[in-house]
């Protein structure tokens, strides 16, 4: 893992050298201008309002949204009809863990947090008032503010943030690395999918990409004790890590052909269930190809461009269930509780950790996605 040290007198993250009322001065932080016009700025520490807490970020995640916004969604699909989906003159970062600066009682009630813990929060604040709000959907809310992609929900690209009243908000352990401790964010999003998926004792369950979600996947796969857990990915040594994560299988892509090798690891039957978190449109054919009849496909992908497929095989062929999903509700406890266990292998999960001056460099480790898997930066 390669870490640069950014460790300053200015920005200690311990509980005795807090002080309530530092929202005053200057801060760091990354602010996006537009497509690929992302500048490192000095900027006025956030002032913190009745019911929301001013957070210290000790470290934020990059991931391919991210990668997605800074390009601008009809550069990244090559589509100019499609509109902007990230508002400017915003902070970038929804991946993230801090300490809690300023905060007053009601906010502490209600999320059981004081100055000094370490905190996240799940990376959409809710209206708690739209259709989805009121019927318990949040994670599907109207509004969809997003940490990092609207003006009234900034990001954790900075030395500060601040928490909404409206936001969800988990204690995380001291003990854990500050850059594996955001790793919360994408792991609960791997394990909704997991979720998704159903996931019982006999099933053959198959992971398409051994990314940061890929990998999150295939942990929540073999916490579910399913039968089989295969990891499928091009990468030799992210199929390493794959089993380091509990897969009980793993193929190269670019020597095996993945149907052929599930086909016959099943007696001809093929998987039960298939998590695809590679974003490239030939994983959803290889899915559907590599699927027994009545099996569950589960999408969780940021893709580069459209997928066309054969939709006879999802009906009339196989009976298919196509699952879709979106962020990690209900899933943050669980996460917390798979970091802290240790059982992942997060030195090696977490291969960049960068000042956040090194914010561009960080962006084009995860464009490029041959020597890194998850990238994190360290404000301060």
């Amino acid at each position: 893992m390669e870490r640069v040290n950014t460790t300053s007198q200015d920005f200690i993250f311990e509980a005795d050298t807090i002080d309530e009322g530092v929202a005053v001065g200057m801060m760091q932080a990354v602010v996006s201008h537009g497509p690929e016009k992302y500048a490192l700025e000095t900027v006025p520490v956030p002032i913190v309002g009745a019911g929301e807490a001013l957070v210290q970020v000790e470290a934020v995640g990059i991931c391919a949204s991210d990668l997605k916004c800074y390009h601008g969604a009809a550069k990244f699909w090559g589509d100019e009809s499609r509109p902007a989906w990230a508002e400017t003159e915003v902070i970038p970062g929804h991946e993230f863990v801090g300490r809690v600066v300023e905060i007053d009682d009601v906010a502490a009630a209600r999320w059981d947090v004081g100055v000094g813990d370490r905190v996240t929060s799940e990376q959409i604040v809710p209206c708690w008032n739209c259709h989805y709000c009121k019927r318990g959907l949040y994670w599907m809310c109207g509004p969809h503010d997003i940490y990092g992609f609207k003006r009234r929900t900034p990001g954790a690209m900075a030395e500060f943030m601040v928490f909404p009243a409206d936001a969800l908000v988990h204690k995380i352990s001291s003990d854990l690395d500050a850059a594996h401790a955001a790793f919360v964010e994408p792991l609960s999003c791997a394990l909704h999918a997991v979720e998704r998926g159903c996931i019982t004792f006999e099933d053959v369950v198959v992971v398409a990409g051994c990314g940061p979600i890929g990998l999150g996947m295939v942990a929540g796969a073999a916490a579910k004790s399913a039968a089989m857990v295969i990891a499928l990915d091009s990468v030799d040594h992210k199929l390493d890590l794959a089993r380091r994560c509990g897969a009980t299988h793993t193929f190269n892509i670019g020597r095996e052909d993945a149907v052929t090798a599930v086909r016959e690891l099943t007696g001809g039957l093929g998987a039960d269930v298939y998590l695809e978190a590679s974003g490239h449109p030939s994983a959803v054919i290889q899915g559907l190809n590599l699927l027994r009849k009545l099996g569950r496909f589960v999408e969780y992908s940021v893709f580069g461009s459209d997928v066309t497929v054969d939709w006879t095989i999802i009906s009339d062929d196989k009976e298919l269930d196509v699952l879709g999903a979106h962020l990690g509700p209900h899933c943050w406890p669980s996460a917390a509780r798979l970091i802290e266990s240790g059982r992942l292998p997060m030195a090696d999960i977490v291969t960049h950790q960068l000042p956040l001056a090194d914010f561009q460099r960080g962006l084009d480790l995860v464009g490029d996605g041959s020597s890194s898997i998850k990238v994190a930066l360290i404000p301060g």
